[in-house]
């Protein structure tokens, strides 16, 4: 017997004139929609990411096989599975790798995915909590990993977060205050999450204008490090302002995708540009990041800094997220 569940599907839609739209809407959905893979999943939670906020909304860029399930987060249980790692039963976790972009992905009670993609939740987390963190979290982690693996230490200097109300910048906030990092948040929001962010650690909050505009290709150093989920001019100024031997982190084009800078402060100052890619991250780096989340973060700051809501809500939130008005993370319990 075919399994039927609930899911929320983007489809490609042509009016009499055969002009094409986007559409999302919550479907019911059965194992036959099912894209191929080894290991079937109950799916418990999904999250909403600035990614699915595309996808949902109908934005380019995201979405590469239509119809298509949304959502690049997914946490659930394994029901089956032909890989000798997985059994039924095993709480698992799927960050990227495809999903809720080529590939069907989270924001649906069913997945089949490739179990070579997978992590164990780890006990100290949970299901909902390893959701919240989702790829935003992940993303955050694989950026502080690598400014430590640049030899970036707490004793260096201060770390600049941009976007910092935002997932990656809430969750990159609260890992580098809890190693011991004095961090600076910029955000657009200023005097609505000013406390939240100094509540999450934050030593100091500036608005992101201060970095948004041109500015000048070597700047007062300031920082032994940054992590960027904003580029264009906001790296730019960001890289200008690093200290000899500093590290900048991207992971993010909120601003934009172009990076209008010079070479100086890579020849003068010797800093770094580290690109963190979490869609792609092999299984080694996926465990590690989360072997570091389960110890590092405080779960109460997580838990702080997130809001649930139901599977047929995620549109709405996702416009939210687009029109900047969402902070912290948002799960998505998707049998609600």
């Amino acid at each position: 017997m075919t399994t039927t569940f609930s899911g929320w599907l983007v489809s490609k839609e042509a009016d009499a004139s055969g002009k094409e739209t986007q559409t999302a809407s919550v479907r019911e959905l059965s194992d036959d929609d099912l894209m191929p893979g080894d290991t079937v999943v109950s799916v418990e939670y999904s999250s909403i990411n600035y990614k699915d906020g595309l996808a949902l909304c109908g934005r380019p860029g995201v979405v590469r096989n239509w119809p298509l399930i949304p959502g690049i987060d997914l946490v659930g249980t394994v029901e089956s599975s032909d890989s000798d790692v997985w059994s039924a039963g095993d709480v698992v976790l799927l960050n990227g790798a495809g999903i809720g972009e080529g590939h069907h992905g989270g924001l649906a009670q069913r997945a089949r995915v490739d179990g070579d993609f997978l992590v164990r939740v780890p006990d100290a987390l949970g299901a909902r909590r390893a959701a919240a963190i989702g790829t935003a979290g992940f993303t955050a982690m694989l950026s502080v990993l690598a400014v430590e693996k640049h030899g970036v230490s707490p004793g260096d200097g201060s770390v600049l977060v941009t976007g910092a109300a935002g997932g990656v910048g809430s969750v990159a906030v609260a890992l580098l205050s809890r190693l011991g990092f004095e961090v600076v948040a910029s955000t657009g929001r200023v005097d609505s999450e000013g406390e939240y962010l100094r509540a999450l650690g934050a030593s100091d909050v500036i608005d992101r204008s201060t970095l948004s505009e041109p500015g000048k290709p070597m700047q007062s150093q300031r920082y032994a490090a940054v992590v960027d989920a904003v580029g264009s001019h906001t790296l730019v100024n960001a890289i200008a302002q690093l200290a000899y031997g500093g590290v900048a982190t991207a992971c993010g084009l909120a601003q934009g995708p172009d990076l209008p800078a010079t070479v100086l402060p890579f020849i003068l100052r010797g800093v770094s540009l580290a690109g963190i890619n979490s869609v792609d991250a092999p299984l080694a780096s996926r465990q590690e990041a989360w072997d570091r989340l389960a110890r590092d973060l405080d779960v109460g700051l997580l838990d702080s800094m997130t809001e649930e809501i139901p599977l047929a809500a995620a549109q709405e939130r996702a416009e939210s997220i687009l029109d900047g008005g969402v902070r912290g993370r948002t799960v998505v319990d998707v049998n609600a």
